[in-house]
């Protein structure tokens, strides 16, 4: 009898060749039943419902979320196609945030089938599949992409009722925004006629400044007999410049958030106190606070780091070759990594003290602090050096978030229209809060995305004058819920809150963020 490990290495191995297949719904009848019943046992799979499963990791907490929604766009494709066939396709209005890429994994997702059932089906963690028994789009109307079915923009455009304008505006703005013309929309508004939705897509389309489309839509319509009255679904105007065609939907989507968001920072954040006459004197003060300020940064991301190991690294008395735990040598090397990133992020500072625009030094910059926050765990063999060129080129996912970042050639679209806006913003508190934001919704690194989101909004703190601020770790939980409401719900006013709190508490002379008693 082969020994238990062994037994659980065979049932290892039928799950890698399933995942091999990108197969991430896992039925039943795609194990044995002991090779099931010994992974969910081991915690390497994970029951959705009942005949359906997913890979999961045994070291993952009770109740970890990470997994879930990390699988949960490639579980529904999987399991959609297993019930369905080829005769499903995503509702219109969820289609329309995909295609505006919005990866946010819904409460629950509409979908539509001849076959459905017109009920919602439980997943993990709140979250659904409701499958309306309806018709298909034909096959001119359903685009594929990642497995997934979903109605073609287009159609999804058409389709969508009157109040996804309003209630998701970012999502149908970079829609709209990915049309250089009007053809494809008015062969569909002409062979259905369609002239009340005309009316609603002609005023959306001028509300993002497509005037000619807008036109374009109005007199086609007129010219074949239909009555067409224009209105605006969307309950804003965005004063924004968009280019003639925005080819990736993630770059619209960053001029767009920026735009739609820079109003609410200003309302909910303290006014800037003015350029500082002595820049010695406040890079002096930034020096002050590194000890604190690398404690709670550090300790945020899981870290396990004392005021004495952070002043040790500074002081260079640290040796990364010093016997140590595991855990205590990852700490130490996070500390110094850190300490030199400072160091780099210090020397932004003094350039926007010296009046350069802040978002060209933190564009030009932003990798250097990258590369001397992981330089000591490259020094050291834990990390690869060709790691550290560029952004990622792999997925990665926020613990416990439903805000899925973009994928890795997006990021390419994306970073340079966030530094971009970053570079044209003149007002100093929308680029502290939405620097910050922006830059961690992006996520553009497999690591480290937090650290460097704190660095930027110091730094265009600096740009403002307001002082270097700590986000202290006592207040995690109202930090990354903050930041959860921004990405998911696109609602900016509890980040820019919380950060004015701590802004306030800084010019003030107070502060929460306190060092452990040792």
């Amino acid at each position: 009898m082969a020994p238990p490990h062994e037994k659980l290495a065979e049932s290892l191995a039928a799950l890698k060749k399933l995942q091999d297949q990108r197969i991430v719904a896992v039925r039943s009848s795609d194990l044995s039943r002991t090779h099931r019943e010994r992974l969910l046992k081991s915690g390497f799979l994970q029951e959705v419902m009942k005949g359906w499963y997913i890979p999961a990791n045994p070291n993952q907490r009770q109740g970890e979320t990470t997994g879930w929604y990390a699988s949960f766009w490639d579980f529904c494709a999987n399991y959609l196609n297993g019930r369905f066939g080829k005769d499903w396709c995503i509702a219109p209005e969820p289609s329309l945030s995909f295609h505006a890429g919005n990866r946010t994994v819904p409460g629950q997702l509409l979908v539509r089938s001849p076959a459905g059932g017109n009920k919602p089906t439980a997943l993990l963690h709140g979250t659904s599949v409701f499958d309306m028994r309806a018709s298909m789009p034909t096959a001119r109307d359903i685009a594929e992409t990642d497995g997934l079915r979903l109605y073609a923009l287009p159609a999804a455009l058409i389709e969508a009722s009157p109040t996804f304008f309003a209630q998701k505006p970012t999502d149908a703005r970079t829609a709209l925004a990915m049309f250089s013309d009007a053809s494809e929309i008015l062969t569909r508004l002409l062979e259905g006629g369609h002239s009340t939705i005309a009316g609603r897509l002609a005023g959306a389309f001028r509300n993002i400044g497509r005037e000619r489309i807008a036109d374009d839509i109005v007199r086609n319509m007129q010219a074949a007999d239909y009555t067409v009255r224009e209105t605006d679904p969307f309950d804003t105007r965005l004063e924004l410049s968009l280019p003639r065609r925005e080819t990736s939907p993630y770059a619209g989507r960053i001029r767009l958030m920026w735009q739609e968001m820079r109003g609410a920072v200003m309302e909910n954040f303290p006014a800037a106190p003015g350029r500082p006459n002595d820049a010695g004197a406040y890079l002096r003060r930034v020096d002050d606070v590194y000890v604190t300020d690398a404690y709670h940064s550090l300790s945020i991301e899981g870290y396990r780091v004392s005021p004495e190991l952070i002043d040790r690294v500074r002081s260079g008395t640290w040796n990364a070759d010093m016997n140590s735990q595991d855990g205590e040598h990852r700490d130490a090397l996070a500390a110094r990594g850190y300490y030199q990133a400072f160091e780099a992020a210090k020397r932004s500072v003094a350039s926007v003290l010296s009046n350069e625009n802040p978002g060209r030094v933190v564009d030009e910059d932003h990798g250097g602090w990258y590369r001397e926050l992981f330089a000591p765990s490259v020094a050291s063999g834990i990390v690869k050096p060709g790691d550290l060129a560029g952004y990622r080129s792999e997925r990665v996912f926020i613990r416990n978030s439903m805000h899925v970042p973009l994928p890795p050639n997006a990021v390419l679209d994306a970073m340079p229209v966030f530094f971009e806006m970053l570079e044209a913003e003149e007002h100093p508190a929308v680029r502290v809060v939405l620097g910050h934001f922006i830059f961690v919704y992006i996520h553009p690194y497999m690591d480290g995305n937090g650290r460097m989101g704190r660095f930027l909004m110091n730094v265009m703190m600096a740009a403002g004058s307001y002082p270097w601020t700590v986000i202290p770790v006592q207040r995690r939980a109202d930090y990354m819920a903050a930041l959860e409401r921004a990405s998911v719900h696109h609602d900016i006013v509890p980040f820019s809150r919380f950060l004015g709190e701590l802004t306030r508490q800084a010019m003030s002379g107070e502060t929460t963020a306190m060092l452990p008693a040792s």
